[in-house]
């Protein structure tokens, strides 16, 4: 009878947890966290003002830039309250619906950033295979459509989850093991079997980001061939050098989520801060470092985070 009445009871909050054993240094930990959110932001804000205010940057691959960018501040968004509350506040509690929700929109950002790098690997594929007809084969029409294809998916691909998940019984712990809510960890603490939601997330997995990563990898191969044929050295330098951007952009969002998956499955033995830090670089190296990467190769970004400066050095003098 006590086992039947469990199965109606629910924990109403999940406890989040930074990073145990480092609970005296939290709130100085919050000033280097909010400098990392701070630049993030920033960075990402300047590369999406730029690309609308430059007419010159109104090309698809410019666009896919956009939406990649996009995908990144909705990464940050998420996690940013749930992050500095802990740090800076102490503040752990979150409903648990709260967490269902902001489980569903990390997961939907990732999987959406994960589908425009395939896009982008698409995009060079047809500047370098065929530059003649790039403008035609890849109008901007053609760009927002796919954006929209790539977010239409990755929302509903993650969309049972938090359904999958409701539908099961939480009355052993409610304590997660990061700042935020990954599917991964709200499912460990289920108190039943979770062989459909392992299923389905693995399905959805290969899915979203299995079929992404051997998308770009047969683009890169594709590249590859038709580098080789271009007579000159400096031809083939030349043309390999225009994907270092993405290939910067594609290590940085799967070296991370590589090691998460890695450690979830394999990592038990590993001490927390690992897992803690694994799970904070799976959604913060992206958004940090993907703006950093395509200022330095992009003229135009470069120009307006210089402008930004020069301005804001005269009104301070002002």
């Amino acid at each position: 009878m006590a086992d039947n009445n469990h199965s109606y009871f629910q924990h109403p909050y999940s406890v989040l947890t930074g990073i145990l054993g480092l609970e005296q240094k939290y709130y100085w930990m919050a000033f280097p966290l909010g400098a990392i959110y701070v630049i993030a932001l920033f960075g990402n804000d300047v590369i999406i003002s730029t690309i609308k205010s430059e007419s010159s940057l109104h090309i698809p691959m410019y666009y896919v830039l956009y939406m990649l960018t996009l995908a990144d501040m909705g990464l940050v968004l998420c996690t940013f309250p749930s992050m500095l509350g802990i740090f800076w506040f102490n503040f752990k509690s979150i409903a648990f619906d709260i967490c269902l929700v902001q489980m569903y929109f990390i997961h939907t950002f990732s999987a959406t950033e994960s589908g425009m790098l395939v896009a982008m690997a698409f995009d060079w594929v047809v500047a370098i295979w065929n530059p003649l007809r790039y403008g035609t084969i890849l109008t901007n029409g053609v760009v927002w459509r796919t954006g929209a294809v790539i977010l239409t998916r990755a929302v509903c691909v993650v969309f049972p989850v938090p359904f999958l998940i409701k539908r099961l019984p939480f009355y052993c712990s409610n304590i997660l093991s990061h700042s935020f809510c990954l599917h991964q960890d709200v499912m460990r603490l289920a108190c039943a079997s979770t062989w459909v939601n392992i299923l389905y997330g693995l399905i959805a997995v290969i899915f979203t980001k299995g079929s992404d990563s051997l998308s770009i990898l047969l683009s890169y191969v594709f590249i590859l061939q038709t580098v080789m044929v271009i007579a000159s050295g400096e031809g083939r330098l030349k043309a390999l050098n225009t994907c270092v951007s993405h290939i910067c952009a594609v290590l940085i969002f799967y070296v991370p989520v590589i090691g998460v998956s890695v450690i979830h499955r394999f990592g038990k033995h590993l001490s927390p801060l690992t897992h803690a830090l694994m799970a904070n670089a799976y959604l913060l190296v992206p958004p940090v470092l993907n703006p950093i990467v395509y200022t330095v190769k992009t003229k135009e970004i470069r120009k307006k985070i210089i402008q930004i400066f020069v301005q804001t050095k005269i009104t301070a003098e002002g």
